[in-house]
């Protein structure tokens, strides 16, 4: 039997506690889970793609999780998706506004390979709030953000910051 293999992609910038739990559950899915670490051009990464796929293989190590790799890719998702032998792409969903870019995504996901199904996993209730960009607007602004990463993240992130200084200072 062929083994079932998955792709959740994102740009984890950084990683947060709310992508690990869809990481935990959606290896419970797959027999083998990718976690694919991209570039988006709209986006402005505190991190580069190297030190993105460390920090997430590092956590994936201290959490245990087994059956999950980390890949770099700059390209469509469904080509890296088609290119990993993947049949599944998990996508964690916080709110109405990802719901509906979501969907949209995965409608035009769906046109370009019909093969490989999109599943949502909703995000745990106390971690819905989270998102990467928030946890380093915080940062920068000098915030606590120590709910919503891991310790060794958020040293990652307090270490960037005062590298590039902070902002908002009164």
């Amino acid at each position: 039997m062929a083994q079932r293999v998955g792709i959740y992609p994102g740009t984890f910038d950084p990683i947060t506690l709310g992508h690990l739990d869809i990481i935990r559950r959606g290896a419970k899915l797959v027999d083998q889970l990718i976690v694919g670490v991209t570039t988006n051009p709209s986006k402005n990464p505190m991190f580069t793609p190297e030190e993105r796929m460390d920090m997430v293989r590092r956590e994936l190590d201290e959490q245990g999780i087994d059956n999950v790799s980390v890949v770099g890719f700059n390209a469509l998702l469904m080509k890296f998706a088609e290119a990993q032998g993947a049949s599944v792409i998990v996508r964690g969903l916080r709110a109405v506004a990802d719901f509906e870019y979501e969907y949209q995504m995965a409608g035009m996901n769906q046109q370009l390979n019909d093969r490989i199904e999109t599943v949502f996993l909703m995000a745990d209730v106390s971690l819905q709030p989270i998102a990467s960009k928030l946890v380093k607007e915080i940062a920068l602004f000098g915030g606590d953000i120590s709910g919503f990463v891991t310790p060794t993240v958020r040293d990652d992130v307090v270490a960037r910051v005062n590298s590039i200084g902070r902002l908002g200072d009164y």
